[in-house]
């Protein structure tokens, strides 16, 4: 399974189950998540794979600012907010 940074994910298990997140880490088990608000940039949610289902959507301005190192917690709230609202 191919995990990409900046991917949006929803937790299936968990008292965040439903939730909506932003991938911003992963590895061979475990992916790091943050929503902007309860989990944000400096204490990502960790979370195995298995416990999470991915979204195929990415928004463009938080791949960017990830390469660029630039991304805060109100980019990953904005672009959650505008993928729900779609």
């Amino acid at each position: 399974m191919l995990v990409k940074k900046g991917a949006f994910a929803k937790s299936k298990t968990g008292h965040d189950c439903n939730k909506i997140y932003v991938i911003i880490n992963c590895n061979d088990e475990y992916a790091y998540l943050v929503n902007g608000k309860t989990r944000p940039l400096d204490k990502p949610k960790k979370k195995k794979l298995k416990h999470i289902q991915f979204i195929d959507y990415m928004d463009s301005v938080i791949i960017e600012k990830i390469n660029n190192n630039l991304l805060n917690n109100d980019d990953i709230k904005r672009a959650i907010k505008n993928y729900q609202v779609n």
